[in-house]
């Protein structure tokens, strides 16, 4: 006989067919069904997945507002349920008079007896009185309430360890809890969303304390207004913020390559544009370039063959309430900065003469802290060398600076500016740009940045990808902080990201770049950075573990003192715009093609 026919069930003699296939055929039940149940004296065991149910047994006299909230938001599997079974009111009064009595005769015969008033008696004979007056009143109804709480873990040792947090956290609250001893198989049955509640271990409560177990709150960052940064993983409620309620408008971003961050941040700026955000970004990968056409902005290619060019000693235009003595100390020590960055360190002495010959080259085109130099010409790199090379000692200077304005260097900064920010989105690209010049060029292009936005004040945001080269150099380094610490004077928002953890940190600036931003958002990281960004940002073991077990799009969004699991969703139509995707992009570039080939 072949194994099928051994499988095949006997069809009895003279039976309905039509029933033999009924009975042949799954129901729900038997497809939603476990595959196996084994239950213990203290724990229930389904599919191999381990749980142990729970119930209330005794509350405090007086339940906090949220005071289930710290365990709704552990970063655990657990189920809970709530039973409430509405108390007949009339037949409760005829028992709260009986009480009521008793009380008030305990109180009577210990006054006769002279002894010392029980004030706990005193209070009870209060509060039966009052509540029996809502009752009356029809303000208070009573309920028979039953708590439950199921843990899951894979072993018993596992679930203990949750048991321990979940009691410490419910023993400061005075509510105790016990396991449904013998009744694991009725009290997981009470678990299940069917509304049956089979433990049936019940405590009285009136509305007022009932109320203090709802809502289910769980930790979120909704608000009113703001932009859609992601999905709360815990709740799946929508993390909603703005940036421009906090203290300040600061935000970093650390996540390993391709785990999603500068996805992140282009919808943030693509949903930031409709509200009327204007974006600047220094872009060294050209990954921005076609989001500025999509969204009509302006994208400039900054490379020693470009035709866009920045000059350094552009100042900016002193506000009313600026002294332009102020303003152009100011930018004469960023320039120092600058030479000491380009020229590989300066000397004390070399440093001095730097200073001085900048002020003298500002002189030349007659802007003096004396005059106002708004609408005077400025300078250029050779106008500087020019006055360097009439200065003693400044040999060895001159010779470093000339790669700079005469050699293989000089196409990018010895040209009078021709870039125009005043745009409501605008992209720098520095992919182009040799690595030995990036930092170099970051720094120039964010000072003429600071310079525009001093001019107009509106809503800005400022991103900073890859910040970490930036963050090589301390003059740059110091800069960039200057700015988080500056920015919310001028409206604006300093956005930094960066795959390279430990050379971010590494830097003297780094740590106070993270303090000083009011939103950071922690990606996939690796498993070499990991231990120093939990010791950085103060993370739990499971949020250490859930950032390395994150996928693309997922991770952790601290706003202030909250933060939350956060997941990063776009619509389709977002995503054809700002994905970084090479597959995806090479499809884009295909179907625009044989879209302008089908319109020829």
């Amino acid at each position: 006989m072949s194994l099928a026919d051994l499988l095949q069930p006997k069809k009895n003699q003279g039976e309905d067919p039509s029933n033999v296939i009924k009975d042949q055929l799954l129901t729900l039940t038997d497809v939603i069904a476990p595959s196996a149940i084994n239950v213990s004296p203290r724990s229930i065991n389904v599919s191999g997945v381990n749980a142990r149910v729970y119930y209330a047994v005794s509350y405090p006299r007086y339940l906090n507002d949220g005071w289930l909230e710290p365990v709704l938001n552990l970063a655990k599997e657990l189920d809970v349920s709530i039973f409430i079974h509405p108390v007949d009111t009339a037949e409760t009064l005829k028992k709260f008079q009986k009480k009521v009595a008793e009380v008030q005769s305990q109180i009577n015969i210990k006054a006769e007896k002279g002894e010392v008033r029980d004030p706990q008696l005193e209070a009870a004979y209060r509060n039966l009185e009052d509540l029996r007056d809502k009752l009356q009143q029809a303000e208070e109804k009573l309920f028979d309430v039953g708590f439950y709480l199921t843990i899951y873990g894979e072993t018993d040792t596992e679930i203990n360890q949750v048991e321990n947090d979940i009691r410490g956290i419910l023993d400061a609250r005075l509510v105790a809890m016990k396991p449904a001893l013998f009744q694991q198989e009725p009290g997981f049955k009470s678990i299940l969303p069917l509304s049956n509640d089979e433990l049936m271990v019940h405590s009285k409560f009136n509305s007022e304390p009932l109320s203090s177990f709802f809502p289910f709150t769980s930790f979120d960052l909704t608000s009113d207004s703001g932009i859609l940064y992601g999905v709360n993983r815990h709740n799946s409620s929508l993390v909603l913020f703005d940036r421009y309620s906090l203290t300040n408008y600061n935000s970093v971003t650390f996540a390993t390559s391709g785990a999603g961050k500068s996805f992140g941040l282009k919808l943030e700026i693509l949903r930031s544009l409709m509200f009327g955000t204007e974006v600047i970004v220094i872009d060294p990968e050209r990954e921005y370039e076609y989001l500025a056409e999509a969204t009509g902005g302006r994208f400039f290619n900054i490379s020693l063959s470009s035709n866009h060019h920045i000059n350094p000693f552009d100042l900016p235009t002193p506000s009313a309430d600026e002294d332009p003595r102020d303003v152009l100390r100011t930018h004469i020590i960023e320039l120092v900065g600058l030479f000491r960055l380009m020229l590989g360190g300066l000397t004390a002495e070399e440093e001095t003469l730097i200073d001085i010959a900048i002020q003298e080259t500002y002189a030349l085109k007659d802007i003096t802290g004396d005059a106002n130099f708004s609408n005077l010409e400025p300078p250029l790199l050779t106008d500087f060398e020019m006055v360097l090379a009439g200065m003693d000692g400044s040999s060895s200077l001159i010779t470093r600076l000339q790669k700079y304005t005469a050699g293989t260097w000089s196409g990018f900064m010895n040209h009078a500016t021709n870039v125009d920010i005043n745009q409501k989105f605008v992209v720098f690209s520095l992919r182009d740009m040799e690595d030995e010049l990036k930092t170099i060029a970051m720094y120039i292009i964010t000072n003429f940045i600071w310079g525009s936005i001093r001019r107009r004040m509106v809503k800005r945001l400022m991103v900073i990808d890859e910040a970490w080269w930036m963050m090589k150099s301390e003059d740059t380094a110091s800069f960039l902080f200057s700015l988080a610490k500056r920015g919310r004077k001028y409206y604006l928002g300093i956005a930094t990201i960066t795959q390279d953890v430990d050379d971010f940190l590494r830097s003297p600036y780094g740590v106070p770049m993270i303090t000083n931003s009011s939103i950071q958002l922690l990606m996939k990281q690796s498993p070499t950075a990991i231990d120093n960004i939990q010791k950085t940002f103060n993370l739990t073991d499971e949020e250490k573990f859930l950032l390395l077990e994150s996928n693309v799009g997922e991770g952790i969004f601290f706003a202030g003192l909250k933060h939350v699991a956060i997941k990063i969703i776009a619509s389709y139509t977002e995503e054809q715009i700002i994905t970084s995707d090479p597959s995806q992009i090479l499809q884009i570039r295909k179907a625009r093609e044989e879209l302008q080939a089908s319109r020829m």
